[in-house]
């Protein structure tokens, strides 16, 4: 991977780890096209930028994390889902990662979910409180972003609306569910690919995706709470169903846009 490279990559994912549209997925998609092949650096460097860009919410929003003990113990709650299935599926999702048709299935099946969502979830509820029980089955929910293409801000903030949240409440819960989620990814591959650190080189081309992915998903944060909070789902459920039949034909019908 060259500096370019990882560049575009972080760029795509500042743009897309707020939006529905499952940031991994579109990384993926880029590395394909760009033809990189998915050895462990890839896959390291995939999941290590998103922490870039969810640092970002702490800038943001560093006054929510400091109401309360509270506001801790309910993120605990949500994240104890993805701690139990992320360490019993690893070697399945790593092997996802380089897939493309796994990607676009996702993209397809998500993209007609997102369609009705506004109409499944008309009225929230007026206590936007959320409880423990809540929390732990939002944390539930943001398990399918296991699988590439799902989008874990979707899985999360759609959990937050089964909950009666506002699609306003729900996506800031998601965005700060993300930071203990994206750390203990990023702790668990760097622990398992500690070797590939030594690396000067592959240490360059993580900083520089982390600095990054952080500064455009600063920009990207509140353009996408006002859009979801005055507009909905819609839009981004004919982008990935879009997106997803594109990649699925292409994989069928055998063009080269897989990695190897």
């Amino acid at each position: 991977m060259t500096i370019s490279e990882s560049i575009i990559i972080a760029v795509i994912e500042g743009l897309t780890e707020y939006l529905p549209v499952s940031s991994t997925g579109h990384m993926i998609l880029a590395q394909a096209i760009l033809g990189i092949p998915a050895d462990d650096f890839i896959k390291l460097f995939t999941v290590n930028i998103q922490l870039g860009a969810i640092l970002a919410v702490v800038m943001l929003y560093w006054k929510r994390f400091f109401q309360s003990f509270t506001f801790y113990y309910k993120l605990l709650v949500a994240f104890i889902p993805a701690v139990v299935f992320g360490l019993l599926l690893d070697k399945a999702i790593d092997q996802m990662l380089g897939s493309v048709l796994v990607v676009g299935i996702s993209f397809f099946v998500g993209g007609v979910i997102l369609l009705f969502v506004d109409r499944w979830f008309k009225n929230p509820s007026e206590d936007q409180q959320i409880s423990y029980p809540s929390a732990f089955k939002i944390g539930l929910f943001q398990c399918l972003a296991m699988i590439p293409g799902t989008s874990r801000s979707a899985a999360t903030i759609i959990g937050g609306l089964t909950q009666k949240l506002s699609r306003k409440t729900a996506a800031e819960f998601s965005f700060f569910l993300a930071v203990p989620t994206m750390l203990g990814a990023t702790v668990l591959k760097v622990y398992k690919h500690i070797d590939l650190l030594k690396s000067p080189e592959h240490l360059k081309l993580l900083v520089i995706g982390n600095i990054v992915a952080f500064c455009v998903a600063a920009l990207a944060i509140k353009v996408f709470i006002t859009y979801l909070t005055n507009h909905g789902f819609k839009l981004f459920g004919y982008y990935r169903i879009i997106l997803g039949l594109i990649i699925i034909i292409l994989s069928l019908f055998g063009h080269k846009l897989s990695m190897v």
